[in-house]
């Protein structure tokens, strides 16, 4: 008879016997085989047959086949799904509003997506949610977007309180719980990593998408991928919400910072590396087919790309609800999709997900409508799924079912091109177009009205095997993770991995690895021996968040002096300074993208404005005469003309330009250096003649900066996307086209173009420019 091995693990701290009874684990362990994990709280027993031990999730006393995990994938997948009734496939299809642990401690709105105010249930910050408990009960939400966590130890501990409710609980199906990137690097200004704010606890650093673009190293992102997924697993999350893999072939579009960049070629190794980091586990890890426990289910966006929003605005309002394609170039950005998400190296072949993006792909559907991608069948049926063989879990981005606002400025639902349907309609919509998920949807009623349409209009046999088809995929990324076999997490273990020294010195190399030198007149850099810096004070303006919240103004030290003073002496004196660093943001308008102005609107304009990549006053003057796209048939229907030529606007940070020439000033003929903190492009005509030396980094710490500077490391970025000579050449490019701007020449005669970057020696040509270049 083969070895059983049982042991008990007491997780938390516990104050009460209810609450010690509920975040207990007992793990048993079959040799050569599963290692199940069960809380007594939840009703799981165990059950033996053919000498191994099995988890009896649904409580009948007998071993069923998906509780079987000798079983391939699919086949569990299918058994369970043809169990479940339709309320419980609808709860498998929502996932959550983003969700804080502790639930009373989150950077934005009280479950933001989900309109609900927090309730703090019992005395432990691991506890759940009252409303955390209603969705996961009453509505079988099995998919958690988590946001804030206060610390490794608590997120631990959380994820067992949740997996051992959920597993008392109809079938046992445990939770996969996910999160948006959460490696970035502390930042400030307009670099806003999507839902990073608040995410808190000790995590290992890493640059942002453009900044690992920036490195020009595909294995680097790999082992990113694989250190990310290991620090995931120990958090409890099982699927990660990214890449995003859009190619940022617009340069004002204020979510370029977290995709690789504006090359096709680039993006789509870059792609292809993350995943396979992110998906494959070896050795002992792997269970099946690469998958084990050491995965992390990627879900790559945004399908079809979402990096085209018409004069560079965001789809997430309504104002940037259109992608546009004036240089017919739709089919190169599937690219990052069809030859590197679909097409991995790793064992586990594709990403288990794909999320589209809000947009409308204007005139692109070939059944003639214009529907936002998560409703367009053309899009996700005929091209995604049929076309390129996609049979992943495809998931809508968060709220578009919901209404959208009182006017195209606000941030409310998305449901661009069915905003005239009922939510129960647009769900219904969206799931004959092909989703299978839906994000940021906490109440399964409007899936389950959805299903009754689909019944009357299909049948009741079509409806259920639409439905068992979503349920299979959705259960497949759960059980290759082990997660029906333990879900339980050691908080002991999960401190020690979660930002461990080894993982934070390998992203601090890569942070190192993504700053780009643009400029250094006179070979200026680095500066090694102990000189005495200046560095000014930045202010920060009130910006308007996604919400309309104003932040308030502020007058900071950008960087930590005494960190600084370990490289050098620092004084607040300029005429005392040897030379000055001045730490600044890429041009911004508060903290939406910009392109949209209620006031503009209300004083009798069309509410569109420019989308400025300088610090100046900029008047669009060669900006379209009329918009490709029209207006919103609904909220404002009369708007038929979205061009904003002619109209004026102003960077919310335009001090930054102004701390730049009094610095110059000040400094009296002494070096100045300029560390400019990139979301996106950036024209550098306004100040580049008058200063000596320039860094570009990617959301990456200051001290990282300091270490180039001072010569402990040699620059080796590339610049990840073209940075234009002037906004002429902003609005003359083609929102779609890459490469395609006349780029701007500094005072030494180099060209800010893609892949351009300086070391010590000079501009940088090596393997990975040879391979990446322009026209690569």
């Amino acid at each position: 008879m083969k070895k059983l091995l049982l042991s008990v693990s007491v997780l938390l701290a516990l104050t009460t016997g209810k609450a010690q009874e509920a975040n207990q684990y007992v793990t048993v362990e079959n040799q050569n085989g599963a290692t199940l994990g069960y809380s007594p709280s939840s009703g799981v027993k165990i059950i033996t047959k053919d000498g191994l031990k099995f988890k009896d999730l649904n409580k009948n006393g007998k071993l069923d086949a998906y509780e079987d995990w000798r079983l391939p994938v699919d086949e569990r997948a299918k058994d369970l799904a043809q169990r479940l009734n339709i309320e419980q496939i609808a709860g498998l299809m929502l996932y959550s509003g983003h969700q804080a642990i502790p639930a009373n401690e989150v950077g934005f709105a009280a479950d933001t997506y989900g309109g609900k105010p927090f309730s703090q249930s019992g005395a432990n910050p691991w506890d759940l949610s009252d409303n955390q408990k209603v969705f996961l009960k009453d509505d079988n939400l099995r998919h958690v977007l988590l946001v804030g966590v206060k610390s490794s130890e608590i997120a631990a501990k959380w994820n067992n309180t949740m997996q051992a409710y959920v597993e008392g609980l109809g079938f046992g199906i445990p939770a996969n719980n996910s999160s948006d990137p959460r490696h970035s690097g502390q930042v400030t200004g307009s670099t806003v990593a999507e839902f990073n704010a608040g995410a808190g606890g000790e995590i290992s650093v890493w640059p942002d998408g453009l900044g690992m673009a920036a490195t020009f190293e595909p294995e680097l992102i790999k082992r990113f991928g694989q250190i990310a997924a290991t620090e995931y697993r120990a958090l409890g999350i099982g699927t990660a919400l990214s890449p995003q893999i859009d190619i940022a072939t617009d340069p004002r579009w204020y979510r370029s910072s977290m995709t690789f960049g504006e090359s096709p070629a680039l993006s789509t190794d870059m792609a292809r590396a993350y995943i396979d980091g992110f998906q494959t586990s070896t050795g002992k890890d792997e269970i099946a087919d690469g998958w084990g426990y050491k995965s992390v289910n990627a879900m790559a966006k945004h399908w079809p790309g979402g990096a085209t929003g018409e004069a560079g605005r965001d789809g997430h309002w309504a104002f940037g609800k259109f992608a546009v394609y004036p240089g017919n170039n739709f089919e190169t950005h599937l690219k990052p999709f069809t030859e590197g998400a679909f097409k991995l190296d790793g064992k586990t072949g594709m990403a288990s997900a794909v999320m589209p993006y809000y947009t409308i792909s204007y005139n692109q559907a070939e059944d003639g409508t214009n529907l936002a991608n998560g409703f367009s069948k053309y899009i996700i049926t005929d091209l995604l799924r049929e076309k390129y063989n996609y049979d992943g879990v495809v998931c809508t981005d968060w709220m578009i079912t919901g209404n959208e606002g009182v006017t195209p400025g606000d941030f409310a639902g998305k449901p661009w091109g069915v905003e005239d349907k009922t939510i129960a309609k647009r769900h219904y919509i969206a799931l004959m177009a092909g989703m299978d998920q839906f994000g940021g949807n906490n109440e399964k009623g409007p899936i389950v009205e959805a299903y009754e349409m689909g019944s009357k209009e299909h049948g009741k046999k079509f409806m259920r095997a639409r439905f068992e088809a979503s349920a299979v995929r959705l259960l497949r990324n759960i059980f290759r993770l082990g997660l029906f076999e333990n879900p339980y997490l050691d908080p002991n273990e999960t401190a020690q991995i979660v930002g461990n020294p080894e993982f934070m010195q390998e992203g601090y190399t890569a942070q190192l690895k993504s700053i780009v030198m643009l400029k250094n007149k006179e070979n200026i850099l680095p500066i090694k021996e102990r000189k005495t810096v200046y560095i000014p004070k930045i202010y920060s303006p009130s910006v308007k968040d996604w919400w309309g919240n104003w932040s308030q103004p502020r007058l900071d030290m950008p960087a930590n002096l005494d960190m600084v003073k370990k490289y050098y002496n620092v004084t607040e004196d300029p005429s005392k300074a040897d030379f000055a660093i001045v730490f600044i943001s890429g041009p911004f308008t508060n903290n939406d993208g910009g392109g949209y102005d209620k006031n503009d609107r209300k004083e009798g304009g069309n509410g569109y404005v420019p989308i400025s990549l300088q610090y100046g006053t900029y008047t669009a003057e060669y900006a379209r005469d009329h918009s490709i796209a029209a207006g919103d048939p609904v909220v404002d229907p009369t708007i038929t003309n979205r061009s904003y030529k002619g109209k004026t606007i102003t960077a919310s940070n335009t001090t930054d330009l102004n701390t730049v020439l009094a610095t110059k000033e000040m400094m009296n003929g002494k070096p100045v250096i300029v560390v400019a903190n990139l979301s996106k492009g950036m024209i550098f005509n306004e100040f580049e003649d008058k200063v000596d030396g320039i860094i570009i980094r990617f959301s990456v710490t200051e001290q990282a900066v300091l270490d180039v500077i001072s010569g402990a490391y040699e620059p080796s970025g590339l610049l990840p996307m073209q940075m234009p000579a002037n906004m002429m050449e902003v609005e003359k490019q083609k929102e779609d086209l890459p490469f395609d701007m006349q780029c701007h020449k500094d005072t030494e005669g180099n060209v800010y173009d893609f892949g351009y970057g300086l070391n010590w020696s000079g501009v940088i040509k090596d393997a990975r420019t040879a391979k990446y270049g322009l026209n690569k």
